[in-house]
This record gives structure tokens, sequence and C-alpha cells, in this order.
């Protein structure tokens, strides 16, 4: 089974999402591809396309959003799942209520979406990033929890194989 993970990433934290995604996937067999969303040319060839984006302002970033737009046709024929990574709220717990998930969903016909704890780092901050993260009493820190994005890499898997290990075919052909 193939699998691309597309994943725009401002400062890195959620390529690193990313990229323990894709080993969790490779535990079990997966043949995976982790790739900016700009540097995909085609989705052909890929049984399984997972895209992700770091969230600012209640948004996904805009590499994220051209990229579901570009793509939305071929996806619709594949097995899609959306994940964010942000923003932080009390406890260090995500907040899952972004403005581009559900046209994403609509557009994609993804089966779901997962937010995971981010991490923000002021020393890769801008100056207008800090001031937006005191403004909103952000937490800083870095509150991924790594387990969960190996659960998720096991729960993708066993979604779209079956007892044999064989691809299900997917709903949308």
């Amino acid at each position: 089974m193939r699998i691309l993970v597309a994943v725009a990433s401002k400062h890195g934290s959620t390529a690193e999402l990313a990229t323990a995604l894709a080993a969790g996937l490779r535990h079990h067999g997966a043949d995976v591809d982790v790739r900016a969303p700009g540097a995909v040319s085609s989705v052909a060839g890929y049984d399984v396309v997972i895209v992700g984006s770091a969230v600012y302002r209640n948004r996904w970033l805009r590499e994220a959003r051209d990229f579901l737009d570009e793509y939305a046709g071929p996806l619709r024929r594949r097995e899609v799942f959306l994940f964010s990574s942000g923003p932080i709220a009390e406890q260090g717990r995500p907040v899952n209520n972004h403005y581009d998930v559900a046209p994403a969903m609509a557009r994609t016909g993804a089966r779901e979406h997962r937010t995971f704890a981010g991490k923000i780092d002021p020393a890769v901050l801008s100056a207008g990033e800090r001031v937006v993260v005191r403004m909103t009493g952000a937490r800083l820190g870095d509150f991924r929890d790594w387990d969960e994005i190996g659960s998720w890499a096991s729960e993708i898997v066993a979604r779209v194989t079956d007892r044999t290990g064989r691809r299900v075919p997917t709903e949308h052909t």
C-alpha cells in the first residue's frame, strides 16, 4: 500500500508530526512518502493520501489549502485523512474548530480529521507571532503526543486493509 503524507509546516513541528506518522505507517508495512504540498506533482500511484497543516488564526496554511483545491478530484478517488496541528488550549489540549476542515472534508471525501496538540517555541517565532502568542495567552512548550500519532497510524492502516493485509477498495470508486 502506497501512502502520501502531504504536510504544510511553518516552523517544522507539524512536519515532525508527519514524519512520526509516516514511521508508524511504515511499521505496519506501508510504503510512505512525506512531502510538502508544493513538492507534490501528482497523487497518482497512491492508495491513501494524508494531508496535514499547522493552524494559524484558525486556518490551515495556504500551501495545504491550495493542495486540496488542486487535487480535490483525484483525492475523492482515494482514501483521504486530514490532520491539523495546534492551536493549544488549556492543559495542552488541541482546539478542534478550524475554519478549513469541514470544506476540506467535503471537497475530498476525507474519512476523518484529527487535531493534534502542537509546539510553540518562542525561539523560532517572528516578532509578530510572539505578540499574537502573548495576546491570545497561548501556552509555550511542546505538547505533541507521539503515542497518539502512532496509534492513529495503526488505525489508518486497519481502516484501509482487510484481515489479510490487502488494501480495501475505496468506497469512492
